[in-house]
């Protein structure tokens, strides 16, 4: 998941970068705003180094600098692409523009442009903060839905002492983990997810592929992160960014996947088998690229490993969860890839249904369940999809275990 950091001017400023690296060690990617009185504090380098994201410091383009379409609406563009806005530290200024609507840099645009759920935390003097215009606005952000952090009591940097210092990151992150909804249950887990295609060279310029752009994948491989799990992501071909906190190994083709998830398989709890592996590569790699002729051209295949039936065939107590992509019949194949395949789980789709399959943002997909559940669900975001397939995961595994238990 994504978060924007918003920073504004107080001497807590420093402590937002601390709280760039605990979001990130959850598995959050942080994107930092700064106002321009927080650059009095930290310098955008700083943010820029932590979070290997661009800093934004202006809504429009930097003094001097050359103005255009893409710096004048990237307001827009963030608030889009963003999943919880925080702000920490907020200042009392930040507050009261927030309250009013005023938007008079990229901070209070983006929080007037953005429909993503906000958390603040405020951090400035005890009397500015027993304030009561302060504590007005306060309370007509709660009323809007805005989670207030509430500040720490203690000893504040201009020398009173008091309510108003920046609540500890552990409360702050709580607050953004409460908001998202997001669970801690696969802590002490490792989870093996594999995703995208793979390429299966024909000749030095052609290749065999197909149309998966990896966003499933790596919907499942950044949630589990985020619900505590090291993860281990073994992608084909794909220009999506690595999940924050996921551990990625690149392959192009089947069989260096199969080598990779044999490598890999022995040290997870969970995997995954999002990739659309090819079923067939080309019996000879051709030296030299193959010249157009007039006539026809025979393409000899022959068959790729099957990964998920090599491994879940002594799989022991780790839990398998395979996809089935059909175009027809796709409760009958799921149930028999489950049987087949020795997997606990199966998450099958039509991939001719609008919204659903390759490169879409969202899926309709249903899961099949070795205990002889089925659950379908409607269309909804591939994040979305990624973490119901961890709570049927969860849940069988229980339920598997469960079943072992009484048979002894």
């Amino acid at each position: 998941m994504r978060i924007t950091l918003g920073v504004t001017g107080g001497v807590a400023a420093y402590k937002a970068a601390e709280l760039v690296r605990r979001l990130q060690q959850d598995g959050f990617t942080v994107q930092v705003v700064m106002t321009r009185g927080a650059r009095e504090f930290v310098t955008p380098l700083t943010f820029a180094a932590l979070s290997g994201q661009k800093v934004i410091t202006d809504l429009f383009a930097e003094s001097g600098g050359e103005a255009n379409l893409e710096s004048a609406i990237e307001h827009i563009a963030v608030a889009q692409r963003t999943d919880l806005l925080l702000v920490a530290p907020a200042t009392a200024d930040i507050l009261a523009k927030f309250a009013r609507g005023i938007a008079d840099d990229f901070l209070t645009t983006l929080y007037l442009a953005s429909t993503a759920p906000v958390v603040v935390a405020p951090a400035m003097n005890v009397n500015m903060w027993n304030h009561a215009a302060t504590q007005e606005n306060i309370e007509m952000l709660r009323a809007r839905g805005v989670h207030i952090v509430d500040p720490d009591e203690g000893y504040l940097a201009c020398g009173m002492t008091g309510s108003g210092r920046l609540a500890g990151q552990e409360q702050i992150v709580a607050a953004v983990r409460e908001v998202l909804s997001v669970k801690r249950d696969l802590e002490g887990q490792t989870v093996l997810v594999t995703a995208g295609p793979t390429c299966e060279d024909l000749d030095p310029v052609r290749y065999l592929t197909n149309r998966s752009s990896g966003k499933m994948g790596y919907a499942v491989a950044e949630a589990a992160a985020l619900r505590g799990a090291r993860v281990i992501l073994v992608s084909g071909p794909t220009s999506l960014e690595t999940p924050a906190g996921v551990e990625r190994i690149d392959v192009r083709s089947a069989a260096e996947m199969y080598r990779a998830v044999l490598e890999t398989f022995a040290d997870s709890s969970i995997a995954i088998f999002a990739a659309a592996v090819a079923d067939y590569r080309p019996a000879e790699m051709l030296e030299q690229k193959i010249k157009r002729d007039k006539g026809p051209i025979r393409l000899t295949l022959e068959p790729n490993p099957d990964i998920i039936a090599a491994v879940a065939q002594n799989k022991g107590d780790r839990l398998v969860v395979g996809f089935a992509a059909e175009t027809e019949r796709v409760a009958e194949n799921a149930r028999k890839k489950l049987a087949a395949k020795n997997a606990d789980l199966i998450v099958a789709n039509d991939v001719t249904a609008e919204g659903a399959g390759f490169d879409h943002d969202t899926n309709i997909v249903t899961l099949f369940a070795r205990d002889g559940r089925d659950l379908p669900l409607p269309r909804m975001s591939k994040k979305e999809v990624a973490q119901r397939i961890l709570d049927e995961a969860i849940r069988l595994r229980s339920v598997l275990r469960a079943q072992q238990r009484s048979a002894i």
